[in-house]
Protein backbone atom coordinates (compact mmCIF):
# COMPACT_ATOMS: atom_id res chain seq x y z
CA UNK A 1 0.00 0.00 0.00
CA UNK A 2 1.35 3.28 -1.30
CA UNK A 3 0.13 4.95 1.90
CA UNK A 4 2.18 3.37 4.35
CA UNK A 5 5.46 3.78 1.96
CA UNK A 6 4.71 7.66 3.08
CA UNK A 7 4.22 7.30 6.02
CA UNK A 8 7.43 5.14 6.79
CA UNK A 9 9.12 8.19 4.59
CA UNK A 10 7.76 10.90 6.91
CA UNK A 11 8.57 8.99 10.72
CA UNK A 12 11.50 7.86 9.49
CA UNK A 13 12.32 12.28 8.56
CA UNK A 14 10.88 13.12 11.72
CA UNK A 15 13.41 11.93 13.75
CA UNK A 16 16.26 12.17 11.45
CA UNK A 17 15.90 14.38 8.17
CA UNK A 18 18.53 11.74 6.28
CA UNK A 19 16.48 8.94 6.99
CA UNK A 20 13.63 10.11 4.94
CA UNK A 21 15.64 10.11 1.27
CA UNK A 22 17.16 7.04 2.49
CA UNK A 23 14.24 5.24 3.18
CA UNK A 24 12.46 6.74 0.13
CA UNK A 25 14.92 4.81 -1.42
CA UNK A 26 14.55 1.08 -0.03
CA UNK A 27 11.17 1.84 -0.26
CA UNK A 28 11.55 2.09 -4.33
CA UNK A 29 9.63 5.49 -4.06
CA UNK A 30 10.04 8.27 -7.03
CA UNK A 31 12.74 11.21 -5.97
CA UNK A 32 9.99 13.57 -5.81
CA UNK A 33 7.49 11.67 -3.61
CA UNK A 34 10.64 11.62 -1.50
CA UNK A 35 11.18 14.53 -1.30
CA UNK A 36 7.54 15.62 -0.57
CA UNK A 37 7.29 13.28 2.29
CA UNK A 38 10.76 14.34 3.46
CA UNK A 39 9.60 18.51 3.94
CA UNK A 40 6.17 16.97 5.73
CA UNK A 41 8.04 15.02 7.98
CA UNK A 42 10.33 17.67 9.27
CA UNK A 43 7.42 20.26 9.20
CA UNK A 44 5.31 18.08 11.26
CA UNK A 45 8.20 18.16 13.95
CA UNK A 46 8.67 21.62 13.52
CA UNK A 47 5.23 22.08 14.09
CA UNK A 48 4.87 20.23 17.48
CA UNK A 49 8.06 22.01 19.01
CA UNK A 50 7.66 25.06 17.58
CA UNK A 51 3.80 25.02 19.52
CA UNK A 52 4.10 22.78 22.55
CA UNK A 53 7.31 23.70 22.86
CA UNK A 54 6.04 27.74 23.82
CA UNK A 55 3.62 25.78 26.15
CA UNK A 56 6.18 23.72 27.97
CA UNK A 57 8.13 26.51 28.17
CA UNK A 58 5.58 28.63 29.86
CA UNK A 59 4.73 25.67 32.34
CA UNK A 60 7.98 25.55 33.26
CA UNK A 61 9.15 28.85 34.04
CA UNK A 62 6.47 29.31 36.53
CA UNK A 63 7.90 26.25 38.90
CA UNK A 64 11.77 26.92 37.67
CA UNK A 65 14.07 27.77 40.13
CA UNK A 66 16.54 30.76 38.69
CA UNK A 67 19.88 29.05 38.49
CA UNK A 68 23.46 31.18 39.37
CA UNK A 69 25.00 30.82 36.29
CA UNK A 70 25.51 28.51 33.10
CA UNK A 71 28.44 26.26 32.05
CA UNK A 72 28.85 26.54 28.21
CA UNK A 73 29.70 23.47 26.42
CA UNK A 74 31.17 22.39 22.62
CA UNK A 75 27.42 22.15 22.13
CA UNK A 76 26.71 25.04 23.52
CA UNK A 77 29.33 27.32 22.07
CA UNK A 78 28.65 25.43 18.28
CA UNK A 79 24.39 26.76 18.81
CA UNK A 80 25.43 30.33 20.00
CA UNK A 81 27.79 30.88 17.15
CA UNK A 82 25.80 29.99 14.33
CA UNK A 83 23.02 31.96 16.18
CA UNK A 84 25.43 35.27 16.05
CA UNK A 85 26.94 34.34 12.92
CA UNK A 86 23.77 33.40 10.57
CA UNK A 87 21.03 33.79 12.77
CA UNK A 88 17.74 31.43 12.31
CA UNK A 89 18.68 31.15 8.70
CA UNK A 90 21.40 29.06 9.93
CA UNK A 91 19.65 27.57 12.22
CA UNK A 92 16.98 25.95 9.57
CA UNK A 93 19.87 25.23 7.02
CA UNK A 94 21.73 23.20 9.42
CA UNK A 95 18.66 21.59 11.06
CA UNK A 96 18.51 18.65 8.04
CA UNK A 97 22.36 18.89 7.73
CA UNK A 98 23.54 18.88 10.93
CA UNK A 99 20.94 19.05 13.74
CA UNK A 100 18.15 16.59 13.63
CA UNK A 101 14.51 18.40 13.16
CA UNK A 102 13.90 18.12 16.69
CA UNK A 103 17.36 19.67 17.53
CA UNK A 104 16.95 22.45 15.22
CA UNK A 105 13.53 23.10 16.25
CA UNK A 106 14.13 23.07 19.92
CA UNK A 107 17.36 25.49 19.42
CA UNK A 108 15.09 28.01 17.33
CA UNK A 109 12.67 28.02 20.42
CA UNK A 110 15.25 28.28 22.85
CA UNK A 111 16.01 31.57 21.46
CA UNK A 112 12.85 32.85 20.97
CA UNK A 113 12.55 33.18 17.28
CA UNK A 114 9.08 34.24 16.94
CA UNK A 115 6.85 31.01 15.66
CA UNK A 116 5.86 31.82 12.45
CA UNK A 117 9.50 33.47 11.25
CA UNK A 118 10.76 29.50 12.80
CA UNK A 119 8.17 27.62 10.25
CA UNK A 120 8.68 29.71 7.15
CA UNK A 121 12.50 29.42 7.34
CA UNK A 122 12.31 25.69 8.40
CA UNK A 123 9.76 24.77 5.64
CA UNK A 124 12.31 26.63 2.81
CA UNK A 125 15.41 25.12 4.11
CA UNK A 126 13.09 21.42 4.34
CA UNK A 127 11.83 21.80 0.81
CA UNK A 128 15.44 22.79 -0.74
CA UNK A 129 16.71 19.88 1.37
CA UNK A 130 14.32 17.32 0.55
CA UNK A 131 15.06 17.73 -2.90
CA UNK A 132 18.54 18.15 -3.08
CA UNK A 133 18.91 14.84 -0.39
CA UNK A 134 16.25 12.65 -2.25
CA UNK A 135 18.02 13.42 -5.96
CA UNK A 136 21.25 13.08 -4.56
CA UNK A 137 20.72 9.39 -3.08
CA UNK A 138 18.20 8.57 -6.35
CA UNK A 139 21.27 9.31 -8.55
CA UNK A 140 24.03 7.78 -6.57
CA UNK A 141 22.16 4.69 -6.27
CA UNK A 142 22.66 4.47 -10.01
CA UNK A 143 26.29 4.83 -9.67
CA UNK A 144 26.92 2.84 -7.31
CA UNK A 145 24.00 -0.63 -7.98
Amino acid sequence: MMFSKYVAVITATMIKFLGGPLTGLALQLSWYETAICSAIGMMLTVFIIVFAGQQVGRLSDKFRKPKASKKFTKTTRFAVKIKGSLGLWGIAIMTPLLFTPIGGSVLAVAFKYQPWDIIFKMTVSAVASGIVQSLFFFYVKDLIF
